[in-house]
């Protein structure tokens, strides 16, 4: 209905605003007293909510409210004169919201910074440039004439404003450039970098796959294309990004290059500040606020123009966007799991099509959509198949350890050839995906097991720092002295961990350094720098580590890498099983013989008539062929689509109750099905019961209308405070 303001009887204009609430609808407003006129949408505006104060975003401008007028509220002031989104980001943001069915209110803030959120002004840039004053103009030439480099540093300047970077590596220092400031003769001034995007180094000699995939990739510039580049490890995947990121400056464009984990970060920033003589910016969770504040604000002004970050940097603005890179795409660090759950992939390929340019992604072991993607002439699809320079991929060789005699894991024939490798000057990778000393700590006696007093799981034995550890909810424990259940003192660690294997390698290998590699010993931002530089030494180490290590990193100087359990994930409840256990395989062995020396992979195993490990050998994508038919058969992703609804509770009957309750109140269409509700693969975590419904249909139309519905139920349903529920889009977690 039209509406009046409350103070004449002109009809009013309301601002429907989205607040940051797991409500998902908007909330009308009157304009706040501040307001002189219309404002665009995306504009932020502070809004009473309740009895807090919040910072909410105008969607639109309505004369329609279904709120009585008396009961409508007036914003407190307007934040923004303009929307800080760029238009393509604001379509992005609310393609997300609808997408993965998450309030619109929670979503849009994730195209700010952290300030921003919290309702500060738009982060302001240190002045970055000098240029001549109204004084400095009017000197004669030559001048000042008692100070010659001065006088050089007035005649760089007559042309017009020079970087402070630019000047630097000019050689006028910052001694030089505060004598003309204190003379008045120049003034600093923020000035966009554009011509100073230029390479600092010459791009190396490209072999002719590599050339191809430049060719395509710099003829889509000026529009919308999905590139995935597949290359086997070491086939110089970077060197391609890195030629097309050069044109791509060479036009005044900004590149948003997308990496699974911050410990890639600062090697990747090294090689492209080593090419490029232009500002680039790292964003991680790992930088703090008011750091992230000022990338946000260089990326929006273009200032800056490369962006290094992780899945949530795929939410930065950008002034000038022209290439977008998704590297090792397949990556499941890409996707969120709590909050708004999102492929950081997948979204980018929106956001690429929103600004009309390419997207590359990028891996040694494409995931399964992205290949059938390119299989149905969705993607290019481009090849690298032959490794960089002369470096030669090694073939994996199998160990089968059935009725071996193994010490902390590890089989003679592994340690024999450890020991061979290092007395030869080289390195060594053992991969265990399992942090800790041993998986679990059990009674020989009784055989109680050291279960989570929160979570349906084991907790971990670990021995430095000594005690029990839950990796789910990370509930900590004192190491028993005594079994709980029996009294008894015989309590031993089970399975393996990469705390056990270091202990052992360091006594048997005592002349060498043993680095354990894993989230335990990484959490420093400066450790898997310092790892890297202690590696590039080429001194011979004996690394042990987790997964961490499989993820795209250059180590030249490795030439064994021992794959210590390969069996880990074969027998998987989880669909996508299989696919991680190939990807993880290829991605380790891919760090062996990557430079002149030639590498050598050994693989233990007690499966060795498994097709995916006894064809491990075979090229990656001559693999896919069967994971895509065992899909294909099942009608799982690619083939099919799914969603789930989570829901989580103090009681473990209230979750199964409540999505029994949403699941009858809808008819799913003939072509879809609704599983459940069912206990999640752990029940228990953090003392909340998990359960779910899980949503399986032909394609995502038919699939996002019955989720729609299911969600419509959900936030009419009355629900208990004690319970909490969530939508999960193409669900990346275990089933």
């Amino acid at each position: 209905m039209n509406l009046t303001a409350p103070d004449n009887n002109a009809t009013a204009v309301i601002w429907r605003c989205a607040v940051p609430t797991p409500l998902r609808r908007l909330f009308d407003y009157w304009p706040s007293e501040d307001c002189d006129g219309a404002i665009a949408p995306g504009v932020r505006v502070q809004i009473p909510f309740g009895s807090r104060s919040v910072t909410a975003i105008v969607l639109n401008q309505t004369t329609d409210s279904d709120i009585d007028a008396a009961r409508l509220r007036r914003a407190t002031s307007i934040i923004d004169t303009q929307p800080l989104f760029p238009q393509p980001l604001f379509e992005l943001l609310k393609w997300a919201a609808t997408y993965y069915q998450h309030p619109l209110g929670e979503v849009l803030p994730l195209g700010l910074s952290p300030g921003e959120r919290r309702g500060k002004p738009e982060q302001q840039l240190d002045k970055s440039a000098l240029m001549l004053s109204e004084r400095g103009r009017g000197l004669p030439d030559g001048a000042p004439h008692q100070a010659p480099r001065q006088a050089a540093l007035v005649r760089r300047l007559a042309a017009g404003p020079v970087s402070f970077k630019r000047l630097a590596s000019e050689g006028f220092s910052r001694l030089l450039i505060n004598a003309l400031l204190s003379k008045d003769l120049a003034i600093s001034c923020t000035v966009s970098e554009d011509s100073c995007w230029q390479l600092r180094a010459p791009p190396l000699q490209a072999n002719q796959e590599q050339k191809d995939a430049i060719d395509a990739i710099n003829a889509a510039l000026e529009r919308f294309s999905i590139h995935l580049l597949y290359g086997i490890t070491g086939s110089g995947k970077t060197e391609v990004y890195l030629q097309s990121i050069a044109t791509c400056l060479e036009k005044g464009r900004q590149v948003l290059v997308l990496l699974p984990e911050i410990a890639l970060t600062p090697q990747t920033l090294a090689r492209f500040e080593a090419r490029f003589d232009a500002p680039v910016v790292a964003l991680h969770s790992g930088i703090g606020d008011a750091a992230r504040d000022r990338a946000w604000a260089a990326a929006r002004s273009g200032k800056t123009a490369i962006i290094l970050g992780t899945r949530s940097a795929v939410f930065v603005p950008l002034d000038k966007p022209g290439l977008i890179i998704v590297d090792e795409e397949h990556d499941a660090a890409f996707v969120q799991q709590d909050g708004l759950r999102y492929s950081a992939r997948d979204v980018a390929i929106k956001r690429a099509q929103l600004e009309n340019c390419p997207v590359i992604l990028g891996s040694a072991t494409p995931s399964l959509e992205s290949w059938l993607n390119a299989d149905r002439n969705r993607y290019q699809r481009h090849i690298l198949s032959k490794r960089a320079g002369t470096s030669v991929p090694p073939t994996p060789r199998l160990i089968d350890i059935r009725g071996l005699e193994l010490t902390a894991g590890l089989s003679p024939d592994l340690l024999n050839e450890t020991e061979r490798t290092l007395r030869g000057g080289n390195q060594v990778l053992l991969f265990l995906n399992r942090r800790g000393f041993a998986n679990a700590l059990v009674c020989h006696d009784c055989g109680w097991s050291s279960e989570c007093r929160h979570c349906d799981a084991r907790m971990t034995l670990h021995k430095s720092p000594p005690g029990l550890h839950c990796h789910h909810c990370g509930d900590r424990m004192t190491l028993p002295k005594r079994c709980p259940g029996c009294n008894s003192t015989r309590l031993l660690g089970t399975g393996l961990g990469t705390q056990q294997a270091e202990t052992y390698l360091s006594e048997r290998f005592a002349d060498y350094p043993v680095i354990r590699v894993d989230s335990d010993t990484m959490s420093n931002r400066q450790a898997m720098p310092k790892l890297i530089e202690q590696l590039n030494n080429a001194e011979p180490v004996l690394l042990v580590g987790t997964q961490m290590l499989s993820k795209g990193h250059h180590f030249p100087h490795v030439t064994l890498v021992g794959i210590v359990d390969a069996d880990a994930l074969l027998f998987s409840p989880d669909f996508r099983g299989e696919e991680r256990l190939l990807q993880l395989l290829t991605q380790v062995s891919g760090r062996a013989g990557r430079a002149e020396k030639p590498g050598s992979v050994l693989v233990q195993t007690r499966q060795p008539e498994h097709a995916l490990i006894r064809d491990l050998y075979a090229p990656y994508h001559e693999q896919l062929a069967t994971l895509l038919s065992y899909r294909a058969q099942s009608e799982l992703p690619p083939y099919g689509a799914l969603g789930v609804i989570r829901c989580d509770s103090k009681n473990r009957q209230a979750g199964l109750a409540f999505l029994q309750t949403i699941k009858e109140q809808v008819t799913p269409p003939s072509t879809c099905r609704i599983i459940g509700p069912l206990p999640a693969a752990m029940a228990r975590r953090k003392d909340r019961y998990r359960s779910q419904l899980i949503v399986a249909g032909p394609s995502r139309p038919p699939l996002a209308a019955l989720m729609a519905s299911l969600v419509e139920q959900a936030e009419a349903a009355r629900q208990s405070s004690n319970l909490g529920w969530s939508v999960d889009i193409d669900p990346y977690e275990s089933l």
